[in-house]
């Protein structure tokens, strides 16, 4: 008999071929840093990105189908302190509900690592910001309970995926890998100690970028038979 699975933490980011997720000097007028935009180029031109941003057209292409396989399954998120913003963190003034308006395109809860607590934030569309202050691992102990069974995304930015990376709690871990060097910025694999290995699931070409699946294993002893 087979019990049910746990629900995958999963991180989809894109990444140049240095190895940034961000550019250097974010602001707020830069949040992703300098020539950091150009790492999502190949997403925001998409009929399905513009969509979830209530803007009107964009184009399909192979890039289509791998963004809607990342946004399948979800039924919460985590984010760190930096994504959410503002950009120097600090104790929360409380207005800042983030950097994506009144309806963000997440609907589900989001936890958000920070070391300054916080009321939870509702916004439209069913987001809700819950602020949690002891660590990644109850960040995510409560995004999968309240997931309902469901994947947890990982959303960024670079310094919180690190520290999941390091500690060994990402399930599937997708690289967009855009053809551009930065030269500096936010560096995924700063401050990671050892050798880690992963397991190469799939490669797929597209216009802008490739998407390099990676899995780490720890889903198959999470399903036991």
């Amino acid at each position: 008999m087979r019990r049910e699975a746990m629900s995958r933490l999963r991180c989809h980011i894109s990444i140049s071929l240095d190895g940034f997720v961000a550019g250097p000097n974010q602001s707020e007028e830069e949040p992703i840093g300098e020539g950091g935009e150009l790492l999502h180029d190949w997403v925001v031109s998409l009929a399905a990105w513009r969509e979830t941003h209530h803007l009107e057209g964009g184009e399909e292409n192979e890039n289509s189908r791998i963004v809607a396989e990342a946004r399948g399954n979800i039924g919460a998120a985590v984010m760190g302190r930096n994504m959410f913003g503002p950009i120097g963190g600090g104790p929360w003034d409380g207005e800042w509900n983030g950097w994506w308006g009144d309806d963000p395109p997440y609907h589900y809860p989001v936890y958000v690592v920070t070391h300054h607590p916080r009321d939870p934030v509702e916004m439209e569309g069913g987001t809700t910001f819950r602020f949690v202050t002891d660590g990644i691992e109850s960040a995510l102990e409560q995004a999968r309970a309240a997931a309902g069974g469901k994947d947890v995304m990982l959303w960024g930015g670079g310094q919180i995926i690190s520290e999941y990376l390091a500690a060994g709690l990402i399930d599937e871990l997708e690289l967009h890998v855009v053809p551009i060097v930065l030269g500096a910025g936010s560096r995924l694999w700063d401050g990671l100690d050892g050798p880690m290995k992963y397991e190469l699931v799939r490669v797929v070409e597209a216009p802008g970028v490739t998407h390099l699946k990676y899995r780490t294993g720890l889903s198959d002893s999470r399903d036991p038979a």
